[in-house]
C-alpha cells in the first residue's frame, strides 16, 4: 500500500504581528524532522504542502533536513488553514467576550478556540465568515481524495499543511463527528508526523501526532502547540 506522511506546520510566531512565518525554533523542529526521515532512510515520491508561508517554510527546512533540494515541493490551497482570527473574532462578538490579556497563559487562549470552533463546525456563528464550515471540509475532503487517488503501488507521500486541514481530513478518515476535529486540532504538536496508508479501495488511519525527532533529553523545550 501507498503512504501518506501528514506533517503540522513547525511553530509559528505565536503572539507577533505576522503569525504566518516560522520562529527560529519552528525553522529547527522542521530540520530536524527532515534528518530524522533521512535517518529512518525515508525517501518520498512526491513532496506537498499548502500554500501558506508557514506551510513552505516547513517543508523547506525538512526537505534540507533530508539533504535535499528545499524548493523541490509542490503546492495545493485545499490545505490552507481556515482563518482562525475571523472566526474567533465572529465568536467574541457573538458571546459579548474578549480575548486573553496579552500575556496570559496559553489554555485561556485555547478555551476561546475551542469554543469558536465548535461553535463554527456546529454552524452556530451567525457573522459573515470568509469560509463556512462546509467549505472548508469541502476542500480539504477535495485535497485529500486529490492525494490518496494516485495510482501506484507502495508511493510515499509527504504533506504539510496546518492543525485545522489535518484534523478535518483525520475526520473524514474516521467518519467521526465534527467534535472530533476540534479535540485533534488542539492536541497536534508543531512538526508533529500523522499517517496514514491507501490503496485504490482503501484508506486507513494508522499514527496520529508523533514526534520522535524531538524525543531527546536536550528538546524536552521543543515540543510546542503554536
Amino acid at each position: 500500500m501507498s503512504e501518506l506522511y501528514l506533517v503540522r506546520h513547525a511553530q509559528a510566531s505565536f503572539g507577533t504581528d505576522d503569525y504566518d512565518r516560522l520562529s527560529g525554533l519552528g525553522h529547527q523542529q522542521a530540520r530536524w524532522l527532515g534528518e530524522h526521515f533521512r535517518y529512518r532512510g525515508l525517501e518520498f515520491d512526491r513532496v506537498l504542502c499548502g500554500s501558506m508561508v508557514r506551510h513552505r517554510e516547513t517543508v523547506a527546512g525538512i526537505l534540507g533536513g533530508m539533504d535535499q533540494d528545499p524548493a523541490q515541493f509542490e503546492t495545493d490551497d485545499a490545505w490552507n488553514e481556515f482563518d482562525f482570527e475571523a472566526i474567533v473574532s465572529a465568536y467574541l462578538d457573538e458571546q459579548g467576550a474578549e480575548l486573553p490579556e496579552p500575556g496570559a497563559p496559553l489554555t485561556s487562549f485555547s478555551q476561546i478556540l475551542r469554543g469558536a470552533l465548535l461553535a463554527w463546525a456546529e454552524n452556530r456563528l451567525r457573522s459573515p465568515l470568509p469560509e463556512r464550515w462546509e467549505q472548508f471540509e469541502g476542500r480539504v475532503r477535495t485535497g485529500l481524495g486529490s492525494v490518496t487517488s494516485e495510482t501506484g503501488a507502495n508511493r510515499r507521500i509527504l504533506l504539510v499543511s496546518s492543525g485545522g486541514a489535518i484534523s478535518t481530513a483525520l475526520r473524514c478518515v474516521l467518519d467521526a463527528p465534527a467534535s472530533t476535529m476540534v479535540q485533534m486540532n488542539l492536541q497536534l504538536r508543531n512538526s508533529s508526523v500523522s499517517h496514514l496508508f491507501f490503496n485504490s479501495k482503501n484508506l486507513h488511519f494508522s499514527g496520529f501526532n508523533h514526534v520522535p525527532h524531538l524525543d531527546h533529553p536536550d528538546r524536552a523545550g521543543a515540543v510546542t502547540y503554536y
